[in-house]
């Protein structure tokens, strides 16, 4: 695949035989040739566990101290109460059955997030072959089934991000944007990394975090040392 020039750019001041220290690698970020946009950073983790076994799974949120950066739209699926509470605490879109067909035959996807209380998982549960693929089937883990529907939209406004292991053992998220600066950014970090080693599966043996890298949307991986 042909790299841009932007990324080859930024490739020249990467060390790729160095492992760099964190707040050093974000520092490097701020010095990428900037794109048209304000791009997120990534953090991709990979783990010494085996995403096969249900015991090793490693999954959970956490909310970020200086936010994501980006503005997620959220779905609440409620009734009576609990719909005017999700109305009330800033949810962008409320309702029930009647969004069934909306989504299901008019492909209606103008949303990050969903929250449903469970008493709704039966409508929502209709709809699992079109929302799980795209990552948005509601789960408890996830603190998205739930009847504090102000809490869960109140957190994921505010930089609540869900972290969970892919096929390869590895995980992906994004945690900030490139404007946030380097010191935002190396809270956001030392957040989401401390919540992944809390959540070592017990039955994981052996070097746990193998490998630790960070990267913008456009952008090369740099290597980052383990704390």
């Amino acid at each position: 695949m042909k790299q841009g020039k932007r990324y080859l750019e930024a490739k020249k001041l990467v060390d790729d035989s160095k492992v760099y220290e964190v707040k050093e690698a974000m520092e490097l970020l701020e010095k990428f040739p900037k794109a048209k946009f304000d791009e997120t950073v990534e953090l991709h983790v990979k783990l010494g566990v085996d995403s096969k076994h249900a015991d090793q799974q490693v999954r959970g949120t956490v909310v970020l101290p200086n936010g994501t950066g980006k503005s997620l739209r959220v779905l609440v699926f409620a009734k009576g109460d609990k719909a005017k509470e999700a109305e009330s605490a800033g949810a962008d879109f409320v309702g029930a059955e009647e969004l069934i067909p909306k989504i299901e035959k008019e492909n209606w996807f103008e949303y990050d997030v969903i929250v449903a209380t469970p008493d709704m998982m039966g409508v929502v549960g209709r709809l699992g072959k079109v929302l799980g693929p795209k990552g948005l089937m509601p789960n408890p883990k996830s603190g998205t089934v739930t009847m504090d529907v102000t809490k869960a939209i109140q957190e994921i406004k505010s930089g609540k991000v869900e972290y969970r292991l892919d096929k390869t053992n590895i995980i992906h998220l994004g945690f900030g944007k490139v404007s946030f600066g380097a010191e935002k950014l190396v809270e956001n970090y030392n957040t989401v990394i401390d919540a992944i080693i809390k959540a070592k599966p017990a039955a994981a043996k052996g070097q746990y975090i193998k490998s630790i890298a960070i990267t913008t949307t456009m952008g090369p991986s740099i290597y980052v040392d383990q704390k």
